[in-house]
């Protein structure tokens, strides 16, 4: 059993503080990588989640990317911190938590590409410019930070 299950025997649904980390993952054709998500509801997403215990949050980003996707993330530069009353979500299960995430983007990476199918239906690099519909939210908020800090011109 994981530290968040831990944690949700002694808590139930209660609301929980969570600390986590994703990545943009940007290939030589400035395509990131997103993974279309089973939860929530098959929106498309940036690899990452939550830390485990005695976790930084790059290896938390490092760790997320390479469970979902079966890459490994070279070196990585921080995009921005996100926390507050916006983070907020109530999983389909009840679950209550508000995240404090860290995104973090890298344009080394090495390995197969593989969609890890406990996790999401698929995952490919996209254009930003045709970034699908069904997002997380919060995630499209990375890219758009992302975008205008290294890649103005998109």
């Amino acid at each position: 059993m994981g530290y968040m299950e831990e944690m949700r025997e002694l808590v139930g649904h209660r609301p929980l503080i969570l600390p986590g980390a994703v990545a943009v993952v940007v290939d030589q054709e400035r395509r990131i990588l997103l993974q279309q998500r089973l939860e929530p509801a098959r929106r498309w997403g940036l690899p990452g989640g939550l830390m485990e215990l005695g976790e930084s949050l790059e290896e938390t980003a490092r760790r997320e990317t390479f469970e979902e996707t079966g890459l490994t993330l070279g070196e990585l530069h921080l995009i921005g911190l996100s926390s507050g009353p916006q983070n907020y979500v109530k999983a389909s299960n009840g679950d209550e938590f508000y995240s404090v995430t860290a995104s973090y983007y890298t344009t080394a990476f090495s390995g197969e590409l593989k969609v890890n199918l406990d996790e999401s239906t698929d995952a490919r690099f996209i254009d930003p410019r045709e970034l699908p519909e069904r997002m997380v939210g919060s995630h499209r908020k990375v890219i758009k930070t992302f975008l205008e800090q290294i890649f103005p011109d998109y």
